[in-house]
C-alpha cells in the first residue's frame, strides 16, 4: 500500500476518532450508559445534605483518598481519609451522619469515577434555588485532547430554560446565557445540564 494512502487513512481515522469523542457525544453517551447510578448518586446525597450539610470527593488519581468537608453554622471541618479507613466511619458518626448511606454513596461515586459533588446555591429573581453539582473523571476523557478535564453536571430541581443551541439560559424571555463557576453549560435533559472543564469543583 503507497505510503501516502497509508498516512491518508490514518488522519481519517484520527480525526474520525476526535469528532467521536466530542464533549457532546461523551456526556450524553456517559450520562445515559450511567443514569440510574447517577440519579440515585443525586438522590442519595440530596437527601444525606439537607440533614447534615457536607461536601465529599476523591483527591487521587486512582480513587482510593475520599476528602470530606463538613459544614457547621460556624465553621467547615475539613477531613482526608483513605477509602476503607475506619476514621472515615468513626467521622461521620461523631457528626451524626448516616455512616453506612454515606460509605455506600462514596462507593457508587467510585465506582463511575465521580470526583466530587456539592450542593450550589444560586439566585433568580432574588429567590434562592439549589442545585447539585458533580464532577466526573471518565475514561473517555483520559485521551491528550482531554488532558486534566472533567465532565461536569449540574441537577436543577425544576425545569430550565435553553437557546437553539441547547444552551442553558437565565430566563426563557431573556435568553441571556446561565454560567455555573464561570461555565456554560448544555442541555442533557429539562434538569440536568453538562460542561466540560478544566476545575473539577
Amino acid at each position: 500500500m503507497p505510503t501516502r494512502l497509508i498516512h491518508t487513512i490514518l488522519l481519517v481515522t484520527l480525526v474520525s476518532g476526535i469528532f467521536s469523542c466530542s464533549p457532546k457525544n461523551i456526556s450524553t453517551k456517559y450520562y445515559y450508559q450511567n443514569e440510574k447510578v447517577l440519579d440515585r448518586i443525586e438522590e442519595t446525597y440530596k437527601e444525606l445534605s439537607r440533614q447534615t450539610p457536607f461536601t465529599v470527593g476523591f483527591t487521587d488519581k486512582d480513587f482510593k483518598i475520599v476528602a470530606l468537608e463538613i459544614i457547621t453554622d460556624t465553621l467547615s471541618y475539613i477531613y482526608e481519609f483513605e477509602i476503607n479507613e475506619p476514621r472515615l466511619t468513626d467521622t461521620l458518626r461523631a457528626y451524626h451522619l448516616n455512616a453506612a448511606k454515606i460509605t455506600r454513596l462514596i462507593q457508587q461515586m467510585q465506582g463511575i469515577r465521580c470526583t466530587w459533588i456539592k450542593n450550589y446555591d444560586y439566585y433568580v429573581d432574588e429567590k434562592k434555588n439549589t442545585l447539585i453539582f458533580m464532577s466526573i473523571k471518565p475514561v473517555a476523557l483520559n485521551a491528550p485532547f482531554a488532558y486534566k478535564k472533567y465532565y461536569t453536571l449540574t441537577y436543577f430541581q425544576q425545569p430550565q430554560y435553553f437557546d437553539s443551541e441547547g444552551r442553558l439560559l437565565d430566563k426563557r424571555k431573556r435568553r441571556r446565557l446561565r454560567k455555573i463557576n464561570g461555565e456554560i453549560f448544555k442541555r442533557i435533559n429539562d434538569k440536568v445540564c453538562y460542561t466540560i472543564s478544566g476545575k473539577f469543583r
